[in-house]
């Protein structure tokens, strides 16, 4: 038998993960998100240099002007060029003095230019587009619950559901209480850790199936029963959020700028999702099968004489 009661200590996981969850809704409504260019249009800036330059030569004189997360592209010949003279800079709305004065410390830092394309763009992801992704994901999340109510039963499909929302929730309010930087990537980052979490979701929950079919007896204990589940599967769970985290991690620390919040954002989506995984979803599904218990046990009401 495990030493520690995961399943019956429910109540403090639930608590833990509200101290994140109402703060950050809280958050998002006083302070909102800082949203990237993606969202809020921008201007781009397509020069070409006397001489090549690197990427990380651009962003330490954008850097001055507090540009440093400006997207930065170089072109060339060969696809992995590391130095180039055209350069384009795609950044937030400047007006028209900071624009000039970015431009000219670009050229005292890194040598003359000639101006090719200089124009002020709108956001790239528009109201539509965002209506259509989260009307994607609440699709999905409506055929993740159809799916499994068959392969297991309709329970074990609203607590995987549930799951997925505290993990969004958990990695948005993150995002709104650090004012980390949200761009198209982050929409990729939260399809990417959705797909993870209900993958470490179905495993304990197919053990839990298992275990219901084979060790389970009528009036037995569940919290008994999921414990036993989760530590049957804790250390694959463990194994592979671990060479996930490392994997992600590198990306994090050893990549470049401009990926630094995607990483992060997989980094803080993992975590969440192994742990609501091990201590939000199964717990779940207990409140729902005791409250089904109970309901089924009720006495009925003798009808009318």
């Amino acid at each position: 038998m495990p030493k520690f009661d995961i399943a019956g200590h429910r109540k403090i996981w639930f608590l833990i993960s509200a101290l994140i969850i109402i703060p950050g809704i809280i958050c998002m409504f006083v302070r909102g998100f800082n949203f990237g260019i993606d969202f809020t249009g921008g201007t781009i800036i397509d020069l070409k240099f006397d001489q090549p330059v690197a990427i990380s030569q651009v962003r330490t004189s954008l850097a001055k002007y507090d540009l440093d997360d400006a997207t930065i592209q170089l072109s060339g010949a060969q696809s992995d060029v590391k130095e180039s003279e055209d350069v384009m800079i795609r950044t937030k709305d400047l007006e028209e003095d900071q624009r000039k004065e970015v431009m000219a410390t670009l050229k005292s830092d890194l040598g003359d230019y000639k101006v090719l394309r200089e124009e002020k763009v709108g956001a790239t992801i528009g109201g539509e587009l965002i209506t259509n992704a989260l009307l994607a994901l609440v699709v999905s999340w409506a055929l993740i619950i159809l799916y499994v109510a068959y392969r297991f039963e309709l329970r074990f499909g609203i607590a995987a559901v549930l799951a997925l929302i505290h993990d969004i929730l958990i990695v948005l309010a993150v995002f709104s209480l650090t004012q980390r930087q949200i761009d198209s990537s982050f929409i990729a980052a939260l399809l990417t850790i959705v797909g993870y979490s209900i993958n470490d979701t179905i495993v304990i929950f197919d053990r839990i199936r298992e275990n219901l079919k084979l060790h389970f007896r009528r009036g037995g204990d569940v919290n008994q029963l999921v414990n036993r589940s989760i530590y049957q599967t804790l250390t694959r769970s463990l194994y592979t959020v671990f060479t996930v985290l490392f994997t992600t991690a590198s990306l994090y620390f050893f990549g470049g700028d401009t990926t630094k919040d995607f990483a992060f954002a997989l980094l803080v989506g993992f975590s969440v999702g192994c742990y609501s995984s091990i201590f939000i979803a199964s717990p779940l599904w207990i409140i729902f099968r005791n409250w089904g218990e109970k309901r089924k046990h009720q006495p009925k009401p003798e009808a009318a004489a």
